[in-house]
């Protein structure tokens, strides 16, 4: 099983976003180099959609929000973990 964690975006995350995004990606890396987070990203319109990550443990991926520069300066107005699970790896 893996876990995803979806973010919603705040209402003006372009205009956010950018002054937190090397601190956003050396976040993710650490998990990435540990092995936790394998894959991380936008939807097409991260505006309206928002964004995904996928974690190996449900603790991996709240670790990860609940420290995450964009979650913590409001770059992201709601985050949620959902269980999932792989049919094809």
């Amino acid at each position: 099983m893996k876990y995803v964690l979806f973010y919603d975006s705040a209402p003006d995350v372009a205009d956010r976003a950018p002054a937190y995004f090397a601190e956003h990606c050396a976040r993710w890396r650490e998990f990435a180099d540990r092995g936790e987070l394998l894959m991380i990203g936008t939807f097409a319109d991260p505006q309206t959609d928002g964004s995904m990550a996928v974690f190996t443990t449900e603790e991996s991926a709240r670790q990860f929000a609940e420290s995450d520069p964009f979650v913590v300066n409001g770059v992201v107005s709601s985050w949620r973990i959902k269980p999932w699970n792989e049919a094809l790896a």
